[in-house]
């Protein structure tokens, strides 16, 4: 989906990413197979809202808890063989072993992913995160640069920021494919 909507600063691209996911959540939920009025409308009141203050991006509780009721599949390619524990933002970048920072990877995915952002990484694969990874992603990269008082730089600062983010703000995704291109999660649920 096109937008010629101008991000300038951190803030307004990661919210802008996250109020397309909420767009995109809601489509999948309902099996849309593109978006509507009604999307449209979700997209632009959680951008607002993240923006002037009045919504908050969610914590982790619920993120914790769907990784103890979805189906233990790979996050990138869906094998339930050879699982092993991955780091979302890797631990070479910065990444915790915290929870909300670890997801279920197959092994083969594990050692092609390496060290390399997870945005990226599927970008050259070709393939679009699951909603539910990409929300955790944004969330980490949100959780970041409020912490480290970020949120208002431009884009054009951020680039020159030392040290660099732990994650790779050029890849964070402005547009999404339509709704039937998208998955929930991984594996059907």
């Amino acid at each position: 989906m096109k937008t010629v909507k101008k991000l300038n600063t951190v803030a307004e691209l990661l919210y802008w990413s996250y109020a397309n996911l909420g767009m995109a959540h809601a489509a999948c939920i309902k099996g849309s197979e593109k978006y509507g009025v009604f999307h449209f409308k979700i997209r632009s009141r959680l951008y607002s809202g993240f923006m002037n203050g009045s919504m908050n991006i969610h914590n982790f509780f619920d993120d914790e808890r769907l990784k103890m009721i979805l189906p233990r599949a790979c996050c990138y390619c869906g094998s339930k063989e050879n699982l092993s524990v991955d780091h979302i933002i890797p631990k070479s970048k910065g990444g915790t072993d915290f929870g909300e920072n670890l997801i279920w990877s197959c092994k083969s995915c594990n050692s092609s992913k390496g060290s390399a952002d997870m945005l990226e990484w599927l970008a050259a694969r070709n393939q679009f995160p699951s909603i539910l990874l990409l929300r955790r992603y944004l969330k980490l990269a949100i959780h970041y640069c409020m912490e480290a008082g970020i949120m208002d730089l431009t884009l054009e600062e951020i680039e020159n920021i030392k040290p660099p983010l732990p994650f790779a703000i050029n890849a964070v995704p402005h547009n999404f494919p339509q709704a039937n291109e998208l998955k929930l999660w991984i594996v059907p649920l």
